[in-house]
């Protein structure tokens, strides 16, 4: 059966790098790959780049939309722009609903969340090891309750995702990325977000700090690995094997979990190294530093240890059991920290800004 997919976030750092690596991904035949982009100039990157067909749409246009999707007669969606709310999912999984109405075939829907949905930041329980394969994950995010809203709305949302998709036909995966790291490939964004995070409210101190009371840990996941997983699931779709969806079709990119307070040292030594903060010492936030953390990321102090700590004990199963090894262990974000501020200091200078989405 051939499947025509539709790729959003083509031009972020996540799906830039994903598009980067179609051609040599060696996947399984399919119809026709079109890019989600909102101008012509991004169409333009990313058929000249990629050969993807390009599709100028405004995902708030939610009737174009889904019309869109049952003109090309799409049966996979990739969508990578939006985990923390679901106000527009739904469109995109009415149309794939539509197109297995009129031809009959599966149709797919993977959605990007995020590792802090799954975290304390979410109320979720961290007293032990929560596997992606869990059979109580769907239950777990539905009933997600936290101080900090938008963080038990996004793990709601992926509950809302699953219910909307069940209820059209829709098959749908949960695709989890953690704290990512290293360089992207694509045309658009080449940097992640919560390292970024870091070297930007150490910028504004002159000093990195930690967040938590604790020394809490958290899943890493270098962005090769990371978008292997993507390429990975969507080759088994493509085969036509059968992987598990729906509640129980959750996958957690990581290759293991790290400190939140090893991350803190090795880029304190890469920024003290460029004298960009005083010193290599890292030291604990008060509510001054973390009022100042506040402003620099343009965040209320108390949601500061959402985006830079906190702890997370998700871990990935899934992946591998479909035959996804990740290449690089979690400590390697240690050692390749100084490339790391390298990389986030040349996406500061060239003016990239914290995205609102992973």
């Amino acid at each position: 059966m051939s499947h025509n997919i539709l790729l959003t976030g083509a031009s972020g750092y996540l799906g830039g790098t994903v598009l980067a690596r179609w051609k040599n991904a060696n996947l399984p035949p399919y119809g026709k790959l079109y890019a989600l982009v909102r101008s012509e100039d991004q169409g333009e990157q990313v058929q000249k780049l990629y050969g993807a067909e390009p599709l100028v749409l405004n995902v708030r246009d939610h009737e174009t939309v889904t019309q869109a999707i049952i003109d090309k007669q799409i049966t996979i969606v990739y969508y990578l722009i939006d985990a923390y709310s679901a106000k527009h999912q739904p469109t995109f999984i009415k149309g794939l609903g539509e197109v297995k109405r009129k031809t009959g075939k599966d149709v797919h829907f993977l959605h990007t969340t995020g590792s802090k949905q799954f975290s304390r930041h979410a109320g979720v329980s961290v007293d032990q090891v929560l596997l992606d394969t869990d059979p109580r994950l769907y239950h777990i995010q539905k009933e997600a309750k936290s101080k900090h809203k938008f963080a038990a709305e996004s793990a709601n949302t992926n509950a809302t995702i699953i219910d909307t998709a069940e209820a059209h036909g829709v098959q749908t995966y949960i695709f989890a990325p953690c704290l990512v790291y290293g360089q992207g490939e694509g045309f658009g964004n080449r940097t992640s977000i919560q390292d970024v995070d870091i070297v930007r409210a150490a910028l504004k101190l002159r000093r990195v700090y930690k967040v938590d009371t604790d020394d809490p840990i958290w899943p890493v996941c270098h962005i090769s690995d990371t978008a292997e997983l993507y390429l990975h699931i969507l080759r088994k779709i493509l085969s036509g094997e059968e992987i598990s969806h729906g509640r129980n079709g959750f996958f957690l990119a990581a290759s293991g979990s790290i400190t939140w307070n090893r991350v803190y040292s090795a880029m304190a030594k890469a920024l003290a190294k460029r004298k960009l903060v005083k010193d290599d010492v890292v030291m604990r936030a008060d509510d001054e530093v973390l009022a100042k953390m506040g402003e620099a990321l343009g965040v209320a102090p108390d949601e500061v240890p959402v985006l830079i700590g906190g702890r997370c004990m998700f871990t990935p199963e899934h992946g591998q059991k479909i035959g996804w090894e990740p290449q690089y262990p979690p400590h390697h974000i240690l050692d390749v920290a100084d490339d790391e501020v390298e990389f986030i200091m040349k996406g500061l200078e060239g003016g990239n800004k914290r995205p609102d989405i992973r």
